[in-house]
């Protein structure tokens, strides 16, 4: 019949047969799927691709030769040093070890030195690739015989394995090849002892060297390899039954059919089956890839190599990590264009230029090119709970000095994806450094709640924002497979406002970094994507600033994203907030000596008597540098290995000294005939005073020990009390005018008394402690007539069982709470009695711990603050020897809160004490600084503390962390002596009608207490008025004052160029206005507000006042961060101008 007209005319069809004697081709899916992973390795490895991977393979003596020097028990040898040894013959198959030595009481990594000597056969010029393949087990660098770093290897059989060295063109046409290898014995993640990453090292574990090969690669059944893999991935990795998958899965499926290892054409024909997937000749296109398909991709890939600059290894093994991970990522630069890199940690670039100067201005070219990307801005990718705000301030102020100085850059994104939760202050530092980018992901760890965003502003504690991505994918160490890169959109989390990921891959943790399978892969992903939309497309070649610059314009600046306000709290590894205690001391008093420093070394270049001093800059920015290397966030946290903490030990002990000597020498050109307290036994004898010099800006009254032997007995007639066996005097300092001196005076106030006989009592006029039974039973505000402990609880010590599921060093789980042994004061005595100043002493065996705790009461109330109350201080000294057990002291308060209130960086924040949901459950431990309080309408009751940082509020009970005891990956974690102390302070008034933060910040403060010689009246300083004071709301805070960044320090002449900086902030939340006045014998020129990394912004008015003081005034915001900058020289403000003179300013007796 013909067809009906105007019907349409169907193309021809392949003529379809009538019979049909075939069984079909229906498969078992699973089947199948499963049959992949039997085409490469394995138990098939001699018929499947593996055979084919390597055309030769060369091991003879005739062509490779080795030679080697160990160096057991060296500190690292430098390569010229190393080439000057003597070599020994060496094979393949040979041990080399052991992986740690002791060397002068430090143990030290191993490191063996090949001379590597290959003659290559003229037959392999017609080889696509020759390679020499070393593998000896561990990590290894590849050098020039002139020293210059060429690329890391990667030994044994993980993920991470390089083991590969190309062997240039040059030299297989000479037929030799000369290069160096520098092994190391210690693996990727250090060389745990029973093959768990976290437990601790084994000292001697030796290795082999499995193989030293001359090798040729089948270069095509390597691209084979890549092309399976990736069509493997797909089949894997995409979710449900998608077209694509199961066209992956039918591609992977004919390869493996197609394949024989004895026709080397089924390679080729087996390549062209993924083409089906990856589309026609795809492969020719490289690195172009990127420019089809998409216009716009959803995936953005940036490599990375994170390497912890100290964790399951010391920091010297992370110089070596450095470069061997930097020299590989050059290297794959070169040979993928596509491929860009970033990396953080200033202080890791600094090493890499004072180690390897060659290697360094590779890194440098490759900058400057824009391959190789700098982020971050800060010296190390620092722990963000327990540093101070100066201290993050730091952080970013060296890092981003430091990154334009060598490259003329700064970083635009701070970068921090493995800290163990981030601080609310972090936006403000982040945009005060010039940056207004961050990354972070290690919020993806949480194990009770899942947080909730992936792009999404963060809005810090005062306000300020910065644009944050949370990576999707929930790693920076992808290895970009298919899962990656699909995970970046199926776990994007604000797909409605932003639908972008940034695919940070790259082996890390040890180092390492992207490796060529997965630049090939993600080539491979790229082509997928062209020819079809079931995965997203990967984009490479581009910047984390431009990944962040898509953001910024496609959500109206961040107006289309969520926000998050506040901390961004990790619900994991709470136990680090109090790991190794030792190092959160050295943490805390390095920062506050750093600061006292400063103040006093900016005030000697200005008032300074002699012609000598001169400002230490550099002294000051070394000791600043090794304080911000240990708050790296395995170090201050205390989740690394013995070794790392001897090393970080080490730098606290350089930092004390220089540091003291420092204070030492500004003492010595402020008040030339002074000394120490500590030296004043032997200089007692000439006649003098005692003086104290008040390094905060806070009125004080201070109660100071003062050794009463030797020569210094004739000091008792400056102290109100004596201990019992007149050894010790307790003085009075007083400083409550404000100014930076304090003088001896007598008793002021009513004594305090103890009662120790069944009840041990402690009380003044304000306060009063009883113990009984050996727990605290009553803490009592005298003038209220307030009793603060609920009837039937009681406070003290308590130690919890502490067994965490797996990650000892770094976890506390909720259920340690189930688990509490109060702990007794036992064997008490009175140990002084007023009026100045009451103390019992308690000795406790426990275990094999002794727990030595004094606590006193002082006639002083802990501020100047009017309705201010006494504290009650602990001193403890504890020989701590037990095992997964965790220390604490608690108090049970009668006061009803929601919340508690937490010292945070330049500022505080309140938690909940409820379990209403379990967000709130999750924080049962908490970070905080110097105070914890729980307060209501009218009351409230402060925890400080001067070198602990954990702290928890559960319901009406308030604690402390003091002690742990984990096994790993540190045995012995925390054993041994330790002294530190703290404080319950009860106060009158809520917390924001307190003198807390003020009196914790005094607690952590002492005065600098000297034995002035007579004579030394003569220096008006003694008298003057100080040069800085903050006048009008009390919730300002002056922190730092330093000299400039950009002063010229090697003068010994002061010029008009001189600065002063001060660091100043808001610390109760709320809005502030203060009068900042500068002494009128200041010559002031200017003054400015700056940003961290004093970029001058707006010039401040200044005013003359009746005094002919100049004075300033300062608005502030809740938690607001300002830095203010003083200019001196000839005054633009006086009609009466202040010379410049040798000592700078002119102190007159009106300025008295």
């Amino acid at each position: 019949m013909s067809p009906s007209h105007g019907a349409p005319t169907l193309p021809t069809g392949t003529d379809y047969p009538k019979m049909n004697y075939d069984a079909g081709a229906k498969w078992i899916k699973h089947l199948t799927q499963g049959r992949l992973g039997t085409f490469n390795g394995g138990h098939y490895d001699s018929v499947n691709l593996g055979s084919v991977l390597f055309t030769q393979r060369l091991d003879d003596s005739q062509h490779v030769r080795l030679q080697v020097w160990s160096a057991p028990g060296l500190s690292k040898p430098t390569f010229e040093e190393a080439m000057r040894q003597k070599f020994m013959p060496a094979k393949k198959g040979d041990s080399f070890g052991p992986s740690w030595v002791c060397y002068l009481g430090r143990a030290r990594l191993t490191n063996h030195w090949w001379k590597v000597s290959i003659t290559i056969p003229a037959s392999f010029q017609k080889y696509e690739r020759v390679q020499f393949e070393f593998d000896p087990g561990c990590e290894a660098m590849i050098y020039t015989t002139d020293g210059i770093p060429l690329q890391g290897i990667t030994g044994g059989y993980g993920g991470d394995r390089r083991v590969e060295h190309i062997i240039p063109e040059s030299a297989r046409k000479a037929g030799k090849y000369d290069f160096v290898i520098e092994s190391s014995c210690n693996g990727m993640f250090g060389v745990p002892w029973n093959g768990d990453t976290i437990e601790p090292p084994d000292m001697n574990r030796y290795f082999g060297l499995a193989s030293a090969d001359l090798v040729v690669p089948n270069q095509e059944a390597w691209r084979l390899l890549w092309d399976f893999q990736t069509l493997r991935e797909i089949a894997d990795s995409l979710p449900g039954n998608t077209s694509l998958q199961n066209k992956a899965l039918v591609a992977a499926n004919e390869i493996m059919n197609v394949f024989n290892k004895e026709d080397p054409a089924s390679i080729t024909r087996a390549r062209k089956i993924a083409e089906e997937v990856f589309g026609k000749a795809w492969d020719k296109e490289g690195e172009k890839v990127y420019e089809k398909g998409a216009s716009e991709a959803v995936i953005w890939g940036i490599g990375h190599c994170h390497i912890d600059t100290a964790w399951l290894w010391p920091y010297r093994v992370t110089q070596q990590k450095v470069a061997r991970s930097w020299s590989t990522q050059v290297d794959l630069m070169d040979r993928y264009p596509e491929h860009r890199f970033t990396c953080s940690q200033a202080q890791q670039y600094k090493w890499l230029e004072q180690l390897y100067p060659p290697l360094f201005e590779r890194v440098k070219e490759k900058v400057l090119a824009g391959k190789f990307h700098l982020v971050g801005g800060s010296w190390v990718e620092n722990d963000s709970n327990m540093p101070s705000g100066e201290a993050l301030a730091r952080q970013f102020i060296l890092g981003q000095r430091y990154f334009e100085s060598r490259f003329g850059i700064r970083c635009e994104t701070a970068w921090l994806p493995d800290s163990f939760g981030l601080t609310g202050a972090l936006p403000q530092l982040i945009r005060l450094a010039d940056m207004k980018y961050f990354f972070t992901q290690k919020l993806s760890w949480n194990n009770i709640n899942t947080f909730p965003h992936s792009t999404f502003n963060w809005v810090g504690i005062d306000g300020t924002q910065v644009l944050c991505h949370m990576t999707p994918v929930d790693t920076y160490t992808a290895q970009a497979t298919v899962g990656d890169v699909n995970k970046g959109l199926t776990n994007h989390k604000n797909l409605e406002s932003s639908d972008i990921s940034l695919l940070v891959f790259g082996n890390g943790d040890g180092g390492g970094g992207p490796l060529p399978k997965m630049l090939e892969n993600l080539r491979r992903i790229r082509a997928a994507s062209n020819n079809s939309r079931e995965i997203p497309p990967v984009d490479m070649g581009h910047s984390v600033e431009q990944f962040f610059d898509t953001i910024a314009k496609n959500s109206a600046a961040g107006k289309k994203l969520p926000n998050w306000n506040g901390e961004l709290y990790l619900e994991f590894h709470r136990g680090t907030y109090t790991s190794h205690g030792s190092i959160k001391k050295g943490n805390r008093k390095s920062e506050i000596l750093l600061r006292d420093v400063e103040l006093l070394a900016t005030l000697a270049s200005l008032y300074k008597y002699h012609k000598d001093y001169i400002y230490p800059n550099e002294k000051i920015n070394d000791c600043w540098e090794k304080v911000l290397l240990n708050q790296f966030h395995d170090v201050l946290p205390g989740s690394a290995i013995g070794m790392v903490y001897e090393d970080a030990e080490k730098l606290y002990t350089e930092v004390r000294k220089d540091g003291r000597q420092l204070l030492e020498d500004a003492f010595g050109a402020l008040f030339p005939k002074s000394v120490p307290l500590s030296d004043c036994m032997t200089h007692a004898n000439k006649s003098g005073r005692l003086v104290a010099f008040n390094t905060t800006f806070f009125p004080r009254r201070d109660v100071v020990q003062i050794p009463l032997t030797g020569g210094a007995a004739s000091l008792k007639s400056q102290v109100v009390q004596a201990s019992k066996d007149g050894t010790i005097g307790y003085a009075l300092m007083d400083c409550s005018s404000g100014a930076n001196v304090s003088t001896t005076m007598g008793l002021f106030a009513d004594s305090v008394f103890t009662n120790g006989s069944d009840n041990f009592v402690l009380k003044n006029a304000s306060i009063q402690l009883t113990i009984s039974k050996g727990r605290i039973t009553s803490l009592f505000d005298v003038e209220l007539g307030r009793e603060l402990i609920p009837q039937g609880q009681t406070g003290g010590l308590v130690i919890f069982d502490d067994r965490p599921n797996y990650w000892d060093a770094w976890d506390v789980e909720i259920h340690h709470l189930e688990t509490p042994h109060p702990v007794q004061f036992s064997n008490l005595s009175v140990v002084a009695e007023g009026p100045l100043r009451a103390s019992i002493k308690s000795v406790i065996k426990y275990r094999q711990s002794t727990i030595t705790v004094t606590i006193s009461l002082d006639a002083i109330t802990a501020s100047m603050k009017k309705d201010s109350r006494s504290m009650f201080a602990f001193d403890a000294v504890v020989d701590w020897h037990e095992r997964h057990e965790f220390l604490k002291f608690e108090v049970p308060l009668n006061i009803h809160s929601d919340y508690a209130t937490y010292e945070t960086q330049f500022g505080y924040v309140q938690r909940p004490t409820h379990k209403n949901t379990t967000w709130d459950m999750a924080k049962f431990e908490v970070c905080g600084h110097k105070y914890a309080d729980l307060s209501e309408f009218g009351y409230g009751v402060a925890i400080l503390s001067e070198s602990k940082y954990g702290f928890s509020c559960r319901g009406n009970v308030l604690r402390i962390s003091l002690l742990r005891s984990a096994t790993a990956p540190d045995a012995e974690q925390d054993q041994g002596l330790h002294e530190f102390s703290w404080a319950v302070m009860p106060h009158k008034g809520s917390f924001l009608e307190s003198d807390v933060p003020i009196a914790a910040y005094l607690f952590n403060s002492a005065p600098h207490v000297r034995y002035l010689l007579d004579g030394s009246a003569e220096f008006p300083l003694l008298k003057a008025k100080p040069p800085f004071v903050l006048k009008g709301d009390r919730n300002v805070f002056l922190e730092t004052v330093k000299r400039g960044l950009d002063d010229d320090f090697g003068s010994k002449e002061l010029t008009s160029g001189t600065t002063v900086v001060l660091r100043l902030y808001e610390a109760f939340g709320g809005h502030g206005r203060v009068k900042l006045h500068i002494a009128k014998h200041l010559p002031v020129a200017k003054v400015v507000t700056t940003n961290l990394l004093e970029d001058e912004g707006s010039l401040m008015t200044l005013v003359t006042e009746s005094d002919k003081s100049l004075s300033l005034t300062l608005d502030f915001h809740g938690f607001e961060v300002k830095t203010v900058k003083i200019a001196f020289g000839k005054s633009s403000v006086s009609s009466q101008e202040s010379p410049v003179r040798e000592s700078w300013v002119t102190v007159d007796d009106d300025d008295l």
